[in-house]
């Protein structure tokens, strides 16, 4: 470990590309994600493939990849790494000694994960911040390109996220905020929604969620949906808004349809451009 962080002198953090092949005899392989880590204090980000596009890019590169193991993959990083961490004593370990059995065990990773699923070599990088370095190296290795674009126009649910990053952020909020939370507590076991923003304020719970209405509009559905399975069996008093890539327009239809469907399940519609003065309002309430 300590050659380990002696060549980081120059890349503060390490990381690994996931790759998924539904063949191992033809070697064939794609990107679907990336494991960040810092070495010295052990503090770990992983992001996978979730968007629609991105399944359906890995079909046409893979035909017998299957959407609910791709799915699965993060669930099981996500226990494994959630199990190391309660099975260790970091009070009388420190943070190093957290970063040296962090790197133990995704090294061990290769030799136990599903035989699709791989790690490609590992790599150092210098930042500053692990989850702004995570979305960019995620758009590098994995994401399909994608024009860049401006606050209002028609995006995707990863450019949507991308831009309620940076608002979190600048309000000094990222850090007292969950992201992306299992929903299987509230619905059923095997629930592969997530949503991607929680918070708490004063007993009641917030769940915030991006939605394309320019191209996925009938996910508002989804969405509806799992807000009522939670208004009734989450202990607490809940709370819950859609941030979606553009303004929902009275004069357009599928807007109304999105906009009646979200506010007959108690979800309150945040258009991108008003995204910033609406976590304003809400940055008192968590401080």
């Amino acid at each position: 470990m300590a050659d380990l962080i002696t060549s980081l002198d120059d890349s503060k953090f390490v990381y690994h590309v996931l790759r998924y092949t539904s063949d191992l005899v033809r070697d064939e392989w794609v990107n679907i994600g990336v494991i960040l880590f810092d070495p010295l204090t052990g503090a770990l980000r992983l992001r996978l493939v979730e968007e629609q596009n991105e399944y359906a890019r890995i079909r046409r590169l893979h035909p017998a990849a299957e959407e609910d193991a791709l799915r699965g993959f993060r669930d099981h990083l996500e226990d494994r790494f959630a199990t190391f961490l309660r099975n260790r004593r970091m009070e009388r370990d420190g943070p190093l000694a957290l970063g040296q059995e962090l790197q133990g065990l995704i090294e061990n990773w290769n030799s136990t994960l599903s035989n699709g699923l791989q790690l490609a070599p590992q790599k150092g990088v210098y930042a500053d911040d692990l989850d702004a370095e995570l979305e960019r190296l995620y758009a590098e290795h994995v994401a399909p390109p994608r024009k860049v674009t401006r606050v209002g126009s028609p995006g995707n649910r990863a450019m949507i996220r991308g831009y309620c990053g940076q608002v979190w952020k600048a309000a000094g909020l990222w850090d007292r905020i969950e992201k992306s939370a299992r929903v299987t507590e509230f619905t059923f076991p095997g629930d592969p929604m997530r949503i991607d923003y929680c918070y708490r304020r004063n007993g009641t719970r917030g769940y915030v969620q991006t939605l394309s209405v320019s191209r996925a509009p009938a996910d508002c559905k989804l969405f509806a949906y799992t807000a009522s399975r939670i208004a009734i069996r989450a202990p607490f008093a809940s709370e819950f808004a859609a941030v979606t890539d553009v303004p929902l327009l009275s004069e357009n239809e599928r807007h109304r349809f999105v906009r009646d469907t979200l506010r007959e399940a108690g979800i309150e519609p945040v258009p991108m451009e008003g995204f910033a003065v609406w976590v304003a309002k809400l940055r008192p309430m968590l401080q």
